[in-house]
């Protein structure tokens, strides 16, 4: 069956941005940001704070990030929030246009700071309505596309959406992975005083494998009391382990995790049979996952935002938690002497997993609060407080 044509709804006369899912749709819009198209997944987040943590976040590499907050870039811009130096999030959509900052924080805009970082915005977008199409029909390939002039090759960014792969066997976390090991030293921000130190006595060393972190992680890891290393996604067991290592993370990150398995469980798996304490978020949960002998699946829509519960089947206790994730570990395949621990209250999807046996646990959310909530920074203590 052929492609269908594109719908072409009527140009509105200030366009000067566009829309344009894989099946023909077409969202005008008013273009901020870079100039130009880039093509990703589409998917929605409804946290109502964070943006610029979500926009420098690795895992979002390859996606388009409809906001449903409506007021997107009104506290500006700064050097503090960013998550990562590398590539994440190829474009946004937004409901209404960029107001100017409001915040003593601000170092500046929104949209000139996409601008500087090559990312695309487009406003005027009826967020509710796609968001809603999103959980229906699943989450599309497009392109996002900024033209001051407000030209357009309609049929040409179709064919260009059509023709991508999409995200299911594409592996990332080597593409936004550090590549070079990096001893890291900083602590977790506080107001009028910046990043903090490490303090205390001599600390338990930590090898964190980067499969496309959020820098916030390795902070809350150093307020937990560890000392950090961070190591590139393909680094190996060898290597790892030379660092002599009191425990090992495992990263958040972008892609299909079974691609970046491929290279990845095999060193987790030596890493398993040597008791080396392991802790996994979101891509490291699902790496661990797949190194017990688990499958992991693509998800309809994903869980992206803040505000996501999930309940601690051993103790009945609901965490309130930070997510993006696109695939999950199927829990139905989970093997004897894996233990399910954290389920999402939303769909029932597997958000947790420790070994029986092993110092080994992970989760599928972001436990480290950037942006917010708080609920479960626990998991680093409970991490470092293994390593003796």
């Amino acid at each position: 069956m052929a492609d269908p044509a594109p719908t072409l709804a009527p140009k509105p006369a200030d366009a000067t941005a566009v829309l344009v899912l894989s099946d023909g749709s077409v969202l005008w819009g008013r273009g901020f940001g870079a100039t130009g198209s880039a093509v990703g997944e589409v998917c929605f987040n409804t946290a109502m704070t964070g943006y610029q943590e979500v926009m420098t976040d690795p895992s979002y590499a390859g996606q388009i990030v409809t906001f449903t907050f409506p007021h997107i870039g009104n506290v500006g811009v700064n050097d503090e929030d960013l998550e990562s130096q590398v590539d994440g999030a190829v474009g946004c959509v937004v409901r209404e246009d960029v107001t100017a900052p409001s915040n003593f924080r601000a170092q500046g805009n929104f949209p000139e700071w996409l601008a500087a970082k090559g990312k695309i915005g487009i406003s005027g977008i009826d967020t509710r309505a796609l968001t809603r199409r999103i959980r229906l029909a699943g989450a599309p390939n497009a392109v996002i596309a900024h033209n001051p002039d407000g030209e357009f090759d309609i049929p040409a960014l179709v064919a260009k959406a059509r023709a991508w792969s999409g995200l299911e066997g594409l592996d990332l976390a080597k593409v936004v992975s550090r590549t070079v090991v990096e001893d890291w030293e900083g602590s977790v921000w506080k107001l009028g005083e910046g990043y903090g130190r490490p303090e205390g006595d001599p600390r338990p060393h930590v090898v964190a494998i980067d499969y496309g972190a959020k820098d916030n992680i390795f902070r809350n890891l150093v307020k937990a009391g560890a000392s950090v290393t961070v190591v590139p996604a393909q680094t190996s067991l060898e290597e790892i382990l030379a660092l002599k290592p009191a425990g090992v993370f495992l990263s958040n990150g972008p892609g299909d995790p079974a691609a970046t398995g491929e290279y990845a469980v095999p060193v987790i798996k030596g890493l398993l049979e040597r008791d080396v304490p392991l802790f996994g978020i979101c891509l490291g949960h699902q790496m661990l996952g797949l190194a017990t002998g688990a499958k992991t699946i693509k998800m309809h829509q994903g869980h992206r935002g803040a505000n996501h519960p999930v309940k601690r089947t051993a103790e009945g206790v609901v965490e309130i938690t930070s997510m993006n994730h696109g695939f999950a570990v199927d829990a139905a395949t989970l093997p004897e002497g894996v233990v399910e621990t954290h389920v999402s209250l939303f769909d029932g999807s597997n958000c947790g997993l420790s070994i029986s046996g092993k110092k080994a646990f992970s989760v599928q959310y972001h436990p480290e609060a950037s942006p917010g909530p708080m609920d479960s920074f626990y998991l680093f203590e409970k991490f470092v407080g293994m390593l003796g």
